[in-house]
């Protein structure tokens, strides 16, 4: 049963975790936003597609969001203790360092096991939905291969060009199309507007031109026909689109399937090596969040009269470059240049047991602080910074 204790903690760490959580997720939405918008426009499809497509990227990104808002949460609300000289009075009435730990343990379990049905299940198939899309408006499977201002080609037998679309194409304004058939027949057409309109069958659809002149040619008429019209309706038949291919990769597989391809003996080695690795990639990276929060406290307590932030830091710095070790510990798996397990289990282990020293020397060594060194070395060059000028010299005493 949780203690008044406990809830205290709860609320402090709550707060900067899923505030830091939801901070990152945004940041990495809006940078792949503009992105996707430039890739959206040059392929001309509709701006729908844009939040589809983030939709699908949002699982990743709270795969990365997720670690550093459980870690900067634990931290935080442990600093804002140590400052106020809380955790003090909690130590002095008994509460150890391993007590503490209690609810940050509680958020990190249940984080880890939503991280790990993230990457594990959810982010695979979102990925692969992500890559669906983008096949289909390079494809013009989403009517993206129509652009506005330019000549396009349906087909070897159809052109049109299209000034101007509205309503997210629903509405097109000052339309050229000349299309031919098979007889050697050949119409081109203006119109004033035009809408593409669907039908029973799914390989052709109608675009219904209004307020237009068409010129209609064959071999068998000695002059072409000219013709004014309210409305025409002019077939198009839509050019075969490629399937989607199915859902492979390493990065497109779940966590059991990634299992299986890679004890599959008749399974290519290449793709028996990247499946192991980035399994092993998986599992290390959601191992690695059980260890957060005895990382947490151990860079959020400064030494006694010192407010420097330097924990903060430290911490970031640390779990990024985990990261990238693990990272490119996977890359090497998957070449088949080292075993997987030793790629990303040994640098698992040698980070944890770091962060075990850590945690003990503040909590098992009187006195004990494991970044004091560092505290004492950046205060020292923080004030030689306030006393040198600009200019290189330093100033002189009055």
């Amino acid at each position: 049963m949780l203690t008044a204790t406990d809830r205290y903690l709860a609320r402090l760490i709550a707060l900067p975790l899923f505030g830091t959580l939801v901070i990152a997720a945004m940041l990495l939405v809006l940078d792949k936003m503009l992105r996707l918008f430039d890739f959206v426009a040059a392929e001309g499809g509709p701006v729908s597609v844009v939040w589809r497509m983030l939709a699908n990227l949002i699982p990743e990104y709270l795969s990365l969001g997720i670690p550093i808002g459980l870690l900067l949460g634990i931290l935080l609300a442990f600093r804002k203790l140590a400052l106020s000289s809380e955790l003090d009075v909690f130590r002095a009435l008994g509460q150890s360092y391993t007590r503490l730990l209690r609810v940050p343990y509680m958020f990190a379990i249940a984080l880890a096991l939503v991280n790990l049905a993230i990457v594990g299940f959810v982010q695979p198939y979102a990925r692969y939905a992500y890559e669906g899309l983008r096949f289909e408006l390079r494809s013009g499977a989403l009517g993206a291969s129509i652009k506005v201002g330019e000549f396009t080609r349906l087909g070897s037998k159809l052109a049109l060009r299209i000034e101007e679309s509205r309503n997210e194409g629903t509405s097109l304004t000052g339309i050229f199309v000349r299309a031919e058939n098979k007889d050697g027949q050949s119409v081109a057409a203006t119109a004033k507007s035009g809408q593409f309109l669907a039908t029973d069958d799914p390989d052709t659809i109608i675009f219904r031109l209004t307020n237009g002149v068409l010129i209609h040619d064959s071999p068998k008429f000695n002059t072409p026909r000219v013709l004014s019209f309210t409305s025409h309706d002019l077939p198009i038949d839509l050019p075969k689109i490629e399937a989607f291919r199915g859902r492979d990769g390493d990065r497109e597989m779940t966590i059991p399937e990634l299992a299986r391809v890679g004890k599959d003996q008749k399974v290519p080695a290449k793709l028996r090596n990247e499946s192991r690795s980035n399994f092993h990639f998986r599992l290390t990276e959601v191992a690695m969040m059980l260890l957060l929060p005895l990382l947490a406290v151990a860079l959020a307590v400064p030494p006694k009269r010192s407010s420097s932030a330097l924990g903060v830091f430290l911490s970031i710095v640390m779990v990024v470059t985990y990261h990238k070790i693990n990272e490119y510990g996977e890359a090497l798996g998957g070449l088949g240049k080292i075993d997987p397990i030793l790629a990303l289990w040994l640098p698992f282990l040698l980070f944890a047991a770091l962060i075990l020293w850590m945690f003990h020397t503040l909590a098992f060594v009187p006195g004990g602080q494991p970044i004091g060194a560092l505290e004492r070395g950046a205060a020292g060059i923080g004030k030689l910074i306030k006393r040198i000028n600009p200019f290189g010299r330093e100033k002189a005493r009055g």
